[in-house]
């Protein structure tokens, strides 16, 4: 009698659970759902008083692509995988470089830099934009795409903490068994340490890969009226201004479709390993 309460309770707690999660699930995507269908409506506008659409089209896509006197939103999204792709590399070496080295090395004042780095990385980023723009302008650098890349991968270093902990898991003796093999520091970082933290290594690249797609602060800041290399967290936002919003809100909610998708496919197929990287523990390949 006691285990079939007992079952009860444990069923009920589960019952609710599962109803919550399902709940919180629908209020999340309801404004993906919105925008989804946004794209694919005829009518012009931002607001319109129902839900469904009355007409459906695939023109948004077309003129999202075709219509490029006003918006390109082609080269936008050309400059947004460049300086994503340029900015995820250098990001993913640099971080893994810096806690490898305060993973395994030890040196005198080792543990006063890292807390250091570690309060720096806690700032926002926004808090020096003035200041970098300022810094890219006197170098001849302010509105070029190579001035993006510079700040996105700028302060990779200060975001060693996850991938510090995920090589503190893997176990020193592979070190010392390639040392006594004659491998330098730079053979073991390569050629043992990274093969054995592809968990880390996409968690750190996805990561550093989203941040051009999603940042609209330093794009603003720092591309201020150079159209021409916008990105498309800029590009987008000018659809949707007070001269552009009724003609363009639904081209804008289908470059938005188009921007996630790359992102969510690259989550989707490296996912396993992005949740081992956050979870720690270290994986041969």
């Amino acid at each position: 009698m006691r285990n079939r309460r007992v079952n009860r309770r444990k069923l009920r707690a589960s019952i609710g659970l599962h109803t919550l999660l399902a709940v919180l699930s629908i209020l999340w995507m309801l404004p993906v759902f919105w925008l989804l269908i946004s794209s694919f409506r005829k009518e012009p506008g931002a607001y319109t008083p129902y839900l469904w659409p009355k007409a459906f089209t695939l023109d948004n896509y077309t003129r999202l692509f075709t219509d490029t006197r006003l918006f390109n939103f082609p080269r936008w999204f050309m400059n947004t995988l460049f300086v994503a792709i340029c900015s995820c590399v250098i990001t993913t070496i640099l971080t893994l470089m810096v806690a490898y080295v305060y993973s395994r090395l030890r040196f005198k004042s080792r543990k006063a830099i890292m807390n250091v780095s570690l309060i720096l990385g806690m700032f926002p980023g926004f808090m020096s934009m003035i200041a970098i723009y300022h810094f890219m302008k006197a170098i001849g650098l302010d509105q070029t795409l190579l001035a993006l890349i510079l700040v996105y991968s700028g302060g990779a270093a200060l975001n060693y903490y996850i991938a510090k902990g995920f090589f503190d898991t893997i176990p020193k003796s592979l070190d010392e068994a390639a040392t006594l093999d004659g491998a330098s520091k730079h053979t073991v970082f390569w050629k043992i340490i990274l093969p054995n933290s592809k968990p880390i290594v996409v968690n750190t690249a996805i990561n550093a890969f989203i941040a051009p797609w999603v940042d609209f602060i330093f794009v603003s800041v720092i591309m201020k009226d150079n159209y021409n290399n916008y990105t498309v967290a800029k590009g987008l936002y000018t659809m949707v201004d007070k001269a552009n919003i009724y003609q363009y809100y639904t081209v804008f909610c289908a470059g938005s479709v188009v921007v996630a998708v790359p992102i969510v496919l690259l989550f989707i197929r490296l996912q396993k390993y992005y949740v081992a990287g956050v979870t720690g523990g270290a994986t041969k390949g």
